[in-house]
């Protein structure tokens, strides 16, 4: 049991370094954006080992990852969304849209529209993860300054 969730982060964290080196992410950042790919499947397994939900494991796993891009984005200057959407490929429902798309053509509609609506849920719970963890303060990930927010009425004032 252990070797096999050994296997399958070793898996992620490959897949997603070799993903960043075909997303044009410069070389210095692949063992980051892997090891992101790791750390968001680790959370998915671990919340599916508990819960039996892939919804669930799918929206903390997602959180998660947006938090560790975050904090990864300020330590080595980068920006958020290169750990981001490199580090989000292993929880992507990619066997669900080819299975859709493959019983959609075979005349199979029930079970296209299974497979549709599980893709959509993962998809939602995807961007409701990233949602949640960007709303949260960005001082919490090491952010130093604060952002100058534009007021319209300083505006008209000067």
């Amino acid at each position: 049991m252990a070797g096999e969730i050994l296997g399958q982060l070793l898996a992620a964290c490959v897949g997603t370094a070799a993903f960043s080196a075909l997303f044009g992410v410069p070389k210095k950042y692949w063992l980051d954006c892997g090891i992101c790919g790791a750390v968001g499947w680790g959370v998915y397994l671990a919340v599916m080992a508990a819960y039996q939900t892939p919804i669930i494991g799918t929206f903390a796993a997602s959180a998660v990852l947006t938090m560790l891009s975050r904090c990864l984005a300020i330590q080595r200057k980068a920006p958020t969304i290169l750990f981001l959407v490199c580090g989000i490929f292993p929880l992507v429902p990619g066997a669900a849209i080819y299975y859709t798309a493959y019983n959609f053509f075979m005349g199979q509609e029930a079970l296209a529209l299974q497979y549709g609506m599980d893709t959509i849920k993962m998809a939602v719970a995807i961007g409701l993860g990233i949602g949640a963890a960007y709303s949260l303060p960005g001082h919490l990930f090491g952010w130093k300054r604060e952002i100058e927010v534009w007021e319209p009425e300083k505006e008209g004032k000067k």
